[in-house]
This record gives structure tokens, sequence and C-alpha cells, in this order.
């Protein structure tokens, strides 16, 4: 392990010499790529700079261990088992620096949320957990534009699209992915009986140009005038645009742009990511079928999370975690939630890459 550190070393050590090289700077591609690469070195070479200097305390301190001096004996003694933990803590985060990266998880993301069983009580709750994530993404500082929602019969939703854009929004909303059940009295039920129902939240990372062409002859495009709220153009002009992908069947709608134009840059967007999604989803199959048989996956058709609010409880059933507090998490208190999973599947890839048992997707 220290070797191949060394060499993530010298690698960033060359990208900061280039990062002051004047045909480097002039070109303002090469500039972002390699300021792009050297940020993504930067904790791993910083953490095995912390590793590498305990490491040379802890023989420093070792030897001091044979002193003759009583002084540094009892220093020594008192040091040590501080060092030793500070080792192992800094060589855990190394393993987990050191794992193969998820090529998605810098990527902006397309949240969709649709009701599922439940009726209007499912509506109302996808319109909470839409609400739920705007909140999180405003703590992260992330930038969120909804393409489009169609409104549900009670005030919910029936289904929205969400685009977030910042930074390392994939790797953090991965594990969002699947259904969510709510068991709760709802409003319009008399004798005060708890109803459940789900509804499915779907996390897609957006694809660029390079990673999916859209060959102008598979898309059917159709126009029609906007619903819902939105100013004065709703209902006067046509500019809600709908794709229809003829090969794949996929059907994307936008339609929160007044000009048609630029509603059918998001839905190409839209439909970007969801073809990118079915060739990634392919791609893991026939490379993880036996893996993917074994550990939860945040697939969208899993159950993955219950929340029950007359016992002030969420539970995760994929990673066992139960908390309490469910008026702060849909708050956008989810932070606690999205760590412990990542830290959970971190820990499984760990497990499959030293052979200690099934793991996960990519950290």
């Amino acid at each position: 392990m220290i070797d191949k550190l060394e060499d993530v070393e010298r690698r960033f050590e060359r990208l900061t010499a280039d990062l002051a090289n004047p045909d480097v700077i002039a070109d303002s591609a090469k500039l972002q790529k390699v300021s792009k690469e050297r940020a993504s070195l930067e904790k791993l070479v910083e953490t095995f700079r912390s590793y590498r200097k305990v490491l040379d305390d802890l023989k420093e301190v070792e030897a001091w261990l044979s002193s003759s001096d009583a002084d540094e004996k009892a220093y020594a003694r008192e040091a040590l088992p501080g060092l030793k933990t500070q080792r192992e803590e800094l060589e855990q985060q190394l393993k987990v620096l050191l794992l193969p990266k998820d090529p998605n998880d810098e990527k902006n993301v397309i949240l969709e949320i649709r009701a599922g069983a439940g009726g209007d009580e499912a509506g109302l709750f996808a319109e909470e957990v839409m609400q739920m994530y705007l909140r999180y993404a405003d703590r992260k500082g992330w930038k969120a534009d909804i393409l489009d929602m169609s409104p549900g019969g009670a005030g919910g939703v029936k289904d929205v699209t969400i685009t977030l854009s910042g930074e390392g929004i994939y790797s953090a909303m991965k594990y969002e992915s699947g259904v969510h059940r709510v068991q709760r009295v709802p409003a319009t039920e008399a004798q005060g009986r708890i109803h459940t129902s789900t509804i499915t939240v779907s996390v897609m990372p957006e694809a660029e140009d390079v990673d999916i062409k859209l060959n102008p002859a598979d898309i059917e495009m159709q126009v029609m005038r906007s619903t819902g709220s939105g100013g004065q153009s709703v209902n006067t002009t046509d500019s809600a645009v709908r794709l229809i992908h003829k090969p794949s069947g996929i059907v994307v709608k936008c339609q929160q742009e007044k000009s048609q134009t630029k509603n059918r840059a998001m839905a190409e967007r839209m439909l970007r990511a969801k073809l990118y999604e079915i060739e990634q989803e392919r791609i893991r199959n026939e490379r993880d079928s036996m893996r993917r048989g074994q550990v939860g996956t945040g697939d969208r058709s899993e159950k993955i999370r219950t929340y029950n609010f007359p016992q002030d409880r969420l539970t995760d059933h994929r990673i066992g975690l139960t908390v309490h507090n469910l008026p702060g998490i849909m708050g956008g208190g989810v932070e606690d939630i999205i760590t412990a999973c990542r830290t959970y599947y971190q820990a499984e890839a760990l497990k499959q890459q030293t052979g200690g048992g099934a793991g996960s997707q990519g950290a």
C-alpha cells in the first residue's frame, strides 16, 4: 500500500507543478483537467502524509522504550497507545480513499419522485419527500430546478422531476433510490387507523454529451401548453415539450421554461440521464450479478426505508439503521442517514476488496 501511495503522492506533486506551468495556464481546458485531478487526490495525499508522520513518531517513541532515561520511557509508554490508535484510524481512512471511485460520483443528478400505492396519501408524502430533498439541497448549497411536476388530487404530487447541480451530488444521493414507505394516520382518516403508502425515488447521474449520443431520428417531439402554476405563459403558448425515444419507449416532459427551445434542451438532459442509467445498469448486471444478489444496492424496486410517524421513527432496511426525530428529517436533516449509508457501503466494498465477504456498489 505504501508504494501505491507514494506513486499517488508523486503524481500529486507533478500536478501541483503543472498548475504553475504557463502552457497549462494558457489552456483553459487543460488547466481545468489538471485542477480537477489534483483536487481528487488532495485528501488522499494529505491523509497519507499524516499517516507517514504517525509512523515516524511511532518508530521514535518505540525506540524511547529502550532508553536509559526514565522520563523518556515514561513518555513513550504514555504516548504509544494514542499513536497506535491514530495509525489504525489513518490506515482505515486510506483503505477507503483507495477504493475504486464511482465515475459518476461528481456528476449532477436528475431526481424523480413518484407517488406509488396509497392514493392521495402517497401523493402527499411524495410532496413532503420532495420538500425534504429541496431543503437538504439548500443546506448543501446545491442548485435545484424543478423540471416537471404533475399535481396530485389532494394537494400532493403524482410525480416530479428535479435537477440537482453542485459538488459531489451523486456520491451523496445515489443511495436514496428505491421505495420509500410511510406509515401514519391520514388527515382524511376519521377512525384514526394507520395507513401504509409508498413512493418511489430515482436518482440518476446526469449524462454528458460524450456519455450518451442522441440520434435525432430516434426522437419524436410533441409540444403542448403548460399546465399548473407558471405565470402568464401557462395555457397560452405551446412551450411544454414531450420527447419520445422510439427505440426504448422512454417518454420525458419538461414545462419549466417559457421557451420551447429551453424546455427541449432540458428534456434532452432528462432523456440522456435515463438512457445512461439503463446502460449503467446493464454493465452492473453483467459485472456484478452474483454480488447484486447478495447485497442490497439501492435499486428503485427495493423497499429501502420506512417513515413511521406514530412512532417518530425512520428505519433504513438495507443497513439496519433506526433513527428518531422525523420532523427534523423531513425538514431536510437527512445528512446523518446519507452518511450512514455511504459508510455501510464503503465497509461492504472493503470486505469485497479484502475477500471478507460480499461487497456493494462503488463507494
